[in-house]
């Protein structure tokens, strides 16, 4: 009984296509929101979370329908084909509408204007310097009210959230010079006034912005409808004792999708800009998929692999669990408070992770003044795939709880960390980031198992569903929340937001007592056996 390498290789294509388009999702369309379309962070992140409200119902909806579905190509084949042709099409479309946003942002003066707030040919923690962005951006506000460009309300906002705090703490300064600590909150506020005047720009043409959600929307919607299909198809084709080594595959097909899509976007320069085009991106992007779904179609005949399965099945005297599926609440007691502790947990490590990760490409080059928001996500997605072994092999010496809270206790330092770093430090914080990526993968390795752990054999796909429901719900409530506390409090709230939701996980996923498992030994394959989310 051996696992066929190269058809499961095949298969980890329709994972590979689903990974590279949501890792550049969410390294741009956040971007581009604020940037170019002028959301407030609260807004950014709706339309951020978007994607997990669709997956709430149309994952389950959609995995349900392909079960029932049949024709010449199989179950779940149609399903990839539709979902990845429109979705492809439409992220490319999105480049038309980006287009055409960008170039009436070049007719205004906010690029010069942010080009002015970055210039490293001034010494940006002399007073003097900020004065004159003050000056500047007064004179802007009170031309645009004087003209009838801005009512009274938006002037007096702009007053109080952005004029008052930079003046307050430009001129309490002492000897003229800020602390490094005062430029990332200094930047923070004046982007607050960019992205304002570009909501101006959208406001007085909204068809344009009306147009890319929609695309956006169809985009997401189509993702949707094959990601359940495209994650079935692996244990449609390949025996019980063997999924495992499959699973294994397809995950490491999708970090090296991650991987490329971060080298596509530092490739075209497009880490650390803002206001550039997105088009290569989109475009590269979406052309990779349609290729990759061409591959797929040619090597992947999923009919005769289904039959190929069944026969092994009775080769090898394989047949189904007959066990009564239970729901959680025929666990006992303590098995039941573990398996909503472990929840929990998701529920917390997610949100402070997914608020990171729906943000960083915004704070990355605005608040930390990175060159490139894509170098620590590739230098993080790295580390992670270079830790799966290692973490494999701790997690079977000393239990999945135990090496959960080692990651729990990593990522909470990682993210603490970085409120008080600064530029000047930059070589630690990509230290910082690499560790992240430990810390994540050390996690979700092992949270997953510890879910079905409590499950019996016929009942995997009913947890399983417990633990992408509270996974979803809270990237759903993340990108909201932690950008509503970005636009009341300041940017820089970010990472000891991320750093509190991590830290009560800890608490959580302490008092859990079941759903670690027996120690056994592994192949260093089975060790990249993780959740595909």
């Amino acid at each position: 009984m051996k696992l066929d390498y190269k058809k499961t290789f095949y298969i980890g294509l329709a994972f590979f296509i689903i990974t590279i388009f949501w890792q550049t999702y969410d390294a741009i369309i956040s971007k581009i929101m604020i940037e170019k379309f002028g959301l407030n962070q609260t807004w950014s992140g709706v339309v951020m979370a978007l994607d997990n409200v669709l997956a709430l119902f149309m994952l389950p909806l959609f995995g349900a329908i392909s079960d029932r579905h049949n024709s010449k190509r199989g179950r779940r084949t149609p399903f990839i084909i539709v979902g990845t042709v429109v979705a492809a099409f439409a992220f490319m479309g999105l480049s038309f509408m980006d287009n055409i946003q960008t170039a009436r942002i070049e007719d205004t003066s906010i690029i010069t204007k942010y080009e002015m707030i970055h210039d490293t040919t001034v010494d940006r923690q002399e007073t003097i310097y900020w004065d004159i962005i003050i000056a500047d951006m007064t004179l802007e506000r009170d031309t645009s009210l004087l003209n009838g460009s801005i009512d009274q309300a938006t002037y007096d906002q702009w007053e109080t959230k952005v004029l008052e705090p930079m003046t307050t703490r430009v001129d309490g300064a002492t000897s003229g010079t800020l602390l490094v600590s005062d430029l990332a909150y200094l930047d923070g506020l004046y982007t607050v006034y960019l992205s304002s005047m570009a909501w101006e720009v959208t406001v007085l043409n909204p068809l344009n912005f009306i147009v890319f959600i929609v695309v956006l929307l169809i985009a997401l919607v189509f993702m949707s409808i094959f990601r359940s299909p495209a994650v079935s198809l692996m244990p449609d084709v390949t025996m019980k004792p063997l999924r495992s080594k499959a699973n294994a595959v397809i995950n490491l097909m999708g970090a090296a999708a991650g991987v490329m899509s971060l080298i596509i976007l530092t490739v075209f320069g497009l880490g650390g800009k803002s206001y550039v085009g997105y088009s290569k991106a989109f475009i590269t992007v979406g052309v990779i998929m349609l290729v990759v779904l061409v591959i797929f179609l040619w090597k992947v005949k999923e009919p005769k692999l289904v039959e190929q399965r069944a026969k092994d099945d009775e080769k090898w005297g394989l047949t189904e669990d007959e066990e009564v599926v239970e729901d959680a609440h025929d666990l006992s007691r303590e098995k039941r408070i573990s398996l909503y502790l472990i929840l929990i947990s998701v529920f917390l490590w997610f949100t402070g992770y997914n608020a990171i990760m729906s943000k960083v490409s915004y704070y990355a080059p605005r608040v930390l003044q990175l060159s490139s928001f894509t170098l620590p996500l590739l230098i993080a997605n790295i580390t992670a795939i270079i830790a799966f072994i290692p973490i494999g092999i701790l997690s079977t010496k000393f239990g999945r709880r135990k090496t959960i809270l080692f990651g729990i206790v990593l990522l909470a330092i990682c993210f603490g960390s970085v409120f008080f770093l600064s530029k000047q430090y930059e070589w630690i914080m990509y230290i910082v980031f690499g560790l992240t990526g430990i810390g994540w993968a050390t996690i979700n390795v092992n949270s997953y198992p510890m879910v079905v752990e409590l499950a019996k054999g016929s009942n995997v796909g009913r947890y399983t569903g417990y633990y992408y429901a509270f996974s979803m719900a809270a990237q759903i409530f993340t990108p909201i929340f932690s950008g509503f506390l970005m636009d009341v409090i300041h940017p820089t709230i970010l990472f000891p937001y991320a750093t509190l939701f991590v830290s009560l996980s800890f608490i959580t996923m302490f008092f859990t007592k079941h759903g670690d498992s027996v120690a056994q030994k592994k192949t260093l394959l089975e060790n990249f056996d993780v959740d595909m989310d």
